[in-house]
């Protein structure tokens, strides 16, 4: 593994561990899906941990899979830089043959703002980093907004805001595959409202933001991270020109 700056470290930590899982997927198989989560977590969780316990000694670390204890630790919320890890976004898509709508966040948070991160989608071959961001897809002048959402829990308001800014709804799984989706043009937004928490977005937001896309609370406010209370339960990211249409949409919908 080559480690040039903390940009290149969260793109190379990402793109291993989704190796491994790719790996592990292949060796285990489908047929107990239950077992293929776990083992997915908690490998990639322990690769991810223990290699920044060992190239980032100094840094604090947020992850989806550490104890209650271990995220609500206090150093945390003291420390200038905080690794924050989703070390498999999808565990449901990871675990079903043939899906590739998962992947492996890892962001770094220095000092009040994201700092760099990372999106591996191992079974799309492919890791979004803000070391070198995608650039944004033209906007489609007079095309229906294609708007990501959840597979298994879309906000009840986003059907009505597709009807009011003439969008068609995408389903896709892991928020991280979704905000990927629209900084590489398979959708213009991706909205979600109604439970998440910062390991969810904080690597695809990076990279959003990098990218030069809005990325957002759904009333228009920013993202914080690194919070004494992890959760996180809402978010849009779109391109940039559909932002002003899509938050005007949602604080309609919410009058």
């Amino acid at each position: 593994m080559t480690i040039r700056d903390d940009h290149a470290l969260a793109g190379d930590l990402a793109t291993e561990a989704g190796e491994r899982l790719l790996a592990l997927r292949a060796e285990r198989g489908f047929g107990d899906p239950r077992a293929l989560k776990d083992a997915g977590d908690q490998s990639a969780h322990r690769f991810l941990t223990e290699a920044l316990a060992r190239l980032r000694p100094s840094d604090a670390i947020l992850s989806e899979e550490a104890t209650r204890e271990e995220r609500m630790d206090p150093r945390r919320l003291t420390a200038d830089r905080v690794w924050i890890i989703d070390p498999l976004d999808g565990t449901r898509e990871f675990a079903e043959e043939g899906r590739s709508d998962w992947a492996v966040h890892v962001a770094l948070w220095e000092r009040g703002a994201l700092a760099a991160g990372a999106v591996a989608l191992p079974a799309q071959g492919r890791t979004l980093t803000t070391a070198d961001p995608p650039r944004l897809p033209a906007a489609r002048p007079g095309a229906r907004i294609r708007i990501a959402v959840s597979r298994s829990r879309p906000p009840e308001f986003v059907q009505k805001l597709a009807y009011l800014v003439s969008g068609d709804l995408v389903p896709i799984g892991s928020a991280g595959a979704k905000i990927s989706a629209v900084l590489t043009g398979e959708v213009e937004a991706y909205v979600h409202a109604g439970g998440q928490y910062e390991w969810d977005s904080a690597a695809p937001a990076a990279v959003a933001l990098a990218a030069g896309a809005h990325a957002s609370r759904i009333d228009g406010s920013p993202l914080a991270y690194n919070q004494a209370d992890p959760s996180l339960p809402d978010i849009l990211v779109s391109l940039p020109d559909l932002a002003g249409i899509l938050l005007a949409g949602i604080r309609d919908l919410h009058r």
